[in-house]
């Protein structure tokens, strides 16, 4: 089992990246430092830790505002931190911005992750205590038919320029592990949900939609099959493979949750109908279906024995459960919403969050 002792998280402001880091504090017996590296771009918010930086920040955790492009930056936080493990969350990941504007997913996705590797294959040189992580996607395995799953095996055919941009990130990564000996390890997940998720994804965007009446928008026939995973499960399978994982592999992680989108949205009308007392058809009644997006990928199903396999690990939080926590989250903390959807949390940020300048 790798000891480790001063990780970076990159992205560590997002939705999954910031429930990573509080799943190590909270629940796991991580004794080391946390670096957090963010540029807080409209979905990386240092709100989703506070609770963490008002408790460690300055003594395990600690927060550079760093953009992973800035290749000069990053390596001064390295050295700054004396990193030993790398955790690598940060990336533009919504694919409807992808098709609109791809730029920044080539940037942050691919160049970013090439500084990152470029990086430790200097200062980790001849070192055997250190460890880089990737994060990646299903999508990189483009879409399925009806019957079948995605494994570590499975071709890589991406569809949209996010995914495609997470496939030459991926292929960098094993590149630098088969070239230069790089120690690493890769994962692909499903669809995450949870609480702290940007509003514009697919489950959030419904419950907040329901909470304000609006129209809940619903593309092509709703048909699309995606598999969900709620975030803890995720968190707790990339610390299984930081701990345990073998040097070089890829590992899929998850949910075995598969539900149709159509089939899920009337689910939360559903839950929102009998949170609210109200009926059911108030709510299903919003349901607008509009133009699919380009390139909309019809299935994708993870296949994760190996993860359960080799690793011991399992989901935790049974769907039906993951979804009442979700939406209370988001009924509760409407602050946090608002404050993400009008930009009021960078002010927030300015007021509130006393950077820590040593580690």
């Amino acid at each position: 089992m790798r000891k480790l002792q001063r990780i970076m998280v990159t992205g560590g402001a997002g939705f999954i990246g910031s429930n990573f880091i509080r799943s190590l504090f909270r629940k796991t017996d991580f004794k080391g430092t946390i670096l957090n590296v963010d540029s807080l771009t409209y979905a990386g918010n240092l709100e989703n830790l506070f609770d963490i930086d008002k408790e460690l920040g300055g003594k395990r955790y600690y927060f550079e505002k760093i953009d992973i492009c800035d290749y000069t930056s990053l390596k001064k936080a390295f050295q700054k931190y004396n990193t030993d493990t790398v955790v690598h969350f940060a990336a533009e990941s919504h694919v409807d911005r992808s098709i609109f504007g791809p730029r920044d997913f080539i940037n942050t996705n691919i160049i970013g992750t090439f500084n990152l590797l470029e990086i430790i294959r200097e200062l980790w040189q001849g070192r055997d205590d250190v460890l880089f992580h990737h994060i990646s996607t299903d999508e990189v395995y483009g879409s399925l038919g009806k019957e079948g799953h995605f494994y570590e095996t499975t071709p890589y055919n991406p569809n949209s320029p996010y995914s495609a941009s997470k496939a030459s990130s991926d292929h960098l990564v094993r590149a630098y592990h088969h070239t230069y000996g790089l120690a690493v390890t890769l994962s692909n997940c499903s669809n995450n949900y949870g609480p702290y998720q940007f509003p514009e994804k697919l489950i959030p965007l419904m419950i907040l939609n329901m909470i304000d009446e609006k129209p809940l928008p619903v593309y092509g026939d709703g048909k699309n099959v995606r598999d969900w995973l709620f975030v803890e499960d995720h968190s707790s399978a990339v610390w299984a493979i930081l701990q345990r994982g073998r040097c070089g592999e890829t590992y899929n992680i998850g949910g075995e949750n598969e539900w149709e989108n159509i089939k899920l949205v009337n689910v939360l009308c559903e839950k929102m109908a009998e949170h609210r007392g109200m009926d059911f058809d108030y709510f299903k009644k919003l349901i607008t279906f509009v133009k699919d997006r380009p390139g909309h990928d019809r299935r994708y199903a993870i296949n994760c024995s190996k993860l359960k396999e080799e690793l011991k690990w399992k989901q935790s939080v049974d769907f039906n459960a993951g979804l009442d926590k979700t939406i209370d989250w988001y009924i509760v903390n409407r602050k946090w919403v608002e404050n993400v959807q009008s930009g009021e949390y960078l002010k927030w940020i300015d007021l509130n969050y006393a950077k820590r300048n040593s580690p």
